[in-house]
């Protein structure tokens, strides 16, 4: 079935389309040229002639308040590193593998996995990496670590932009974690790890394999 719509209709129709399209355009355009002052452009309405305005003394951008001094800076109370983490920081298993993880993205490239220092592009050619496992290294307190990775140190550039706060101590926590497992006492090893270390030192050494010929 056909049903015909008279042209006063169709006018009406088209008309209100229009009207919509219109009403919608101006909102868009009042917004959009309203009276406002654009980022760095001169301006009339302030005496110095900057539309910029200098943000008031104690401005602090919304996220970086950081009213907690050792959680962002590693530094105490007394101006020195800390030696252990800050109380927003727990230590747990899911902190130490949160920073093995971390470790192996941003870490690793130059350190290596096991904070040797021969990560991959030290293989390939680059400056050698600090070793982790130096007594230099080993002696310096949690707070250290954590301010290096934020404000850089020699050839190593900061990671704050890249690594959030309680990561950077998640990698603090597991590169003393690397350290402990060099140099660990063995009377604080597991009855199980203490077999195995046992098991290891009497097993006879595997005999050369001799080399294949063509």
């Amino acid at each position: 079935m056909k049903t015909d719509v008279t042209p006063g209709v169709r006018r009406l129709g088209v008309a209100a389309l229009a009207l919509v399209s219109l009403a919608g355009a101006g909102c868009r355009q009042g917004m959009y040229n309203q009276a406002k002052e654009r980022p760095l452009a001169q301006s009339e309405f302030y005496r110095d002639g900057l539309a910029s305005r200098i943000p008031p003394a104690g401005t602090v951008a919304r996220g970086w308040l950081r009213e907690d001094r050792v959680l962002h800076t590693g530094i105490g109370p007394d101006g020195k590193f800390v030696a252990e983490l800050p109380a927003a920081v727990p230590f747990d298993k899911a902190l130490l593998a949160r920073g093995r993880q971390r470790f192996d993205v941003f870490c690793s490239p130059c350190h290596g996995r096991q904070g040797n220092g021969q990560g991959m592009i030290v293989q390939r050619g680059f400056k050698q990496a600090a070793s982790f496992h130096v007594d230099r290294l080993r002696a310096q307190p949690l707070g250290y670590f954590f301010d290096v990775m934020t404000n850089g140190f020699g050839e190593m550039s900061s990671y704050a932009s890249q690594i959030p706060a309680e990561d950077r101590w998640a990698i603090a926590a597991y590169v003393r974690t690397l350290q402990f497992s060099r140099n660990a006492p063995f009377a604080e090893l597991a009855d199980a790890d203490r077999a195995a270390l046992d098991k290891a030192a009497a097993a006879p050494a595997a005999a050369p394999t001799p080399e294949a010929h063509p």
